[in-house]
Formats: structure tokens, C-alpha cells, sequence
């Protein structure tokens, strides 16, 4: 199954741009998409605009010093900086140069999301910017009441994670966390923020800012604008609710 939100930045790729591919391929004027098919059972098929073919696409054969192993797409995958891993077609057997998307199955019935007043949101590729706590997070516990360093990972398709604030209350305030170095474009950001938790229950909660000005909204204001059918690209605060016991949970807060 091709994933649905990898970053791809964390690994070393080795490969080939796809604009010299197409270059030597003796592209033609008039092509303004591509169409990339894989070879898994469910021949995974994504529309991609040239302009981005011709910007930073990578047909990548190697990963982290070695050929790509099977579940990562060998022989042959894409390697599509910022945007989402469904675009990034794995077991790559076929690149069709065309002159409009060809609304596979897909990118229509999967990857669209349906508005609330009936419009279609099509070809969302890029990332939106997201961050996540790590530790604590659901299924752990933590051992009593005392210091802890909340952890987690930023990233944006946009460009570089610029800040994250954390928050012990639900949202009510927020405190500056510490970015790891290096922050990168592209790539996972790692944050860090001291927190001293008295036993009572809380929940915490991470939201980031991209190099754009992007913040990450609140899964209620995400609802207010695209409804409920946008689940294929949720970047909304994740929220874990930490039990007097210690018991992390997911919650909706």
C-alpha cells in the first residue's frame, strides 16, 4: 500500500531527477502533467504537474546506502520533496507524459475531499504543517507526578518549521518550545519543552508554525471549513489527554 503521509526527507536517497529523464525522453511542449503508475496489486496511479516534474522530483533506485528495500518500492520509486507519500509512487513501472490530470481512482475517490457545500478540494499534494507529541502519547504511562520533557516532530511541505508552542491545558495557553538543530527544510523537525506535572489530569497538545507564517489550526476550525469528509489530509492539533493515573489517551479537545 503506498503511505499516506511519510516524510521523505529522513532518508539519503540516490537516484535520478526525473527532469533529466524527461529531457533526454525529448519532452514536448504541451505536456503540463505526468502520469506515474505503480506495479502493486492496486496499481497505485498519481497525476503530477510538470512543473514540479521539471523542479525536484527524484526517480530514486538507493536508500540510506543500499538498493530500496521491497516495502519501500524497489526497484524504482518517486521521491517528491513536501508533498504527501501517495503521490510518491512506489514500484514505479510506467511514467506517461500527457497534457491534463487523468483523474484516476485514486486522486478522485480517495484523495478528494468532498466540501460542505458540494465542491470537490482536488490535487492537495503538499503537506501541510504538523506536529505531533511523541512522548507522552497514547498507549504510555507516566510513573507519578514530577519533571518531564514533553518530545515530538514538526515538519511542513512548505519549507522549514519555523516554531512550536506546547500546551499542558487544552489549548487554553501555549509556551514556546526548544527546536532541535538542524531544522531543515523538508524534514522532520525534533522540539522539546520542560514540563512539571502535578498529577492532576491534563492534556497536551502541540501546534507548529512553517516558514510561511502557516500555523496549525485546531481540528474545530478545520471542520468549519472543509467538513468532515478530509480525513486524507488532517493536519489538525493532536490532543492526548494524560490521566491522574498517568494513562495517556487520544482525545478531541
Amino acid at each position: 500500500m503506498q503511505g499516506t503521509h511519510g516524510l521523505t526527507s529522513c532518508s539519503e536517497w540516490t537516484g535520478v531527477p526525473l527532469s533529466l529523464l524527461l529531457k533526454e525522453a525529448g519532452l514536448q511542449k504541451g505536456a503540463t502533467w505526468l502520469v506515474a503508475e505503480g506495479a502493486d496489486a492496486a496499481v497505485m496511479t498519481r497525476s503530477i504537474p510538470m512543473k514540479k516534474a521539471l523542479d525536484d522530483i527524484l526517480v530514486a533506485y538507493g536508500q540510506n546506502g543500499e538498493a530500496i528495500r521491497p516495502e519501500q518500492g524497489y526497484p524504482l520509486r518517486l521521491v517528491i520533496p513536501g508533498w504527501e507519500g501517495n503521490s510518491q509512487v512506489k514500484w514505479l513501472r510506467r511514467i506517461k507524459v500527457v497534457d491534463k490530470p487523468y483523474m484516476t481512482r485514486e486522486e478522485t475517490s480517495k484523495y478528494t475531499d468532498l466540501m460542505p457545500d458540494g465542491t470537490a478540494r482536488q490535487f492537495t499534494f503538499e503537506m501541510e504543517a504538523k506536529s505531533v507529541i511523541t512522548y507522552p502519547s497514547a498507549g504510555q504511562k507516566l510513573p507519578g507526578p514530577g519533571f518531564y520533557e514533553v518530545t515530538g516532530l514538526a515538519w511542513s511541505g512548505r519549507g522549514k518549521i519555523r516554531s512550536v508552542e506546547v500546551s499542558t491545558d487544552g489549548g487554553k495557553s501555549w509556551k514556546p518550545a526548544q527546536l532541535q538543530e538542524p531544522v531543515l527544510r523538508f524534514a522532520h523537525a525534533r522540539f522539546r519543552f520542560p514540563w512539571k506535572w502535578d498529577g492532576q489530569e491534563a492534556i497536551v497538545q502541540s501546534r507548529c508554525t512553517d516558514e510561511t507564517g502557516y500555523v496549525q489550526p485546531r481540528l474545530a476550525d478545520l471542520v468549519k471549513i472543509r467538513g468532515v469528509n478530509s480525513v486524507y489530509h488532517l493536519n489538525a492539533i493532536q490532543s492526548w489527554k494524560v490521566a491522574a493515573g498517568g494513562e495517556v489517551s487520544n482525545v478531541h479537545a
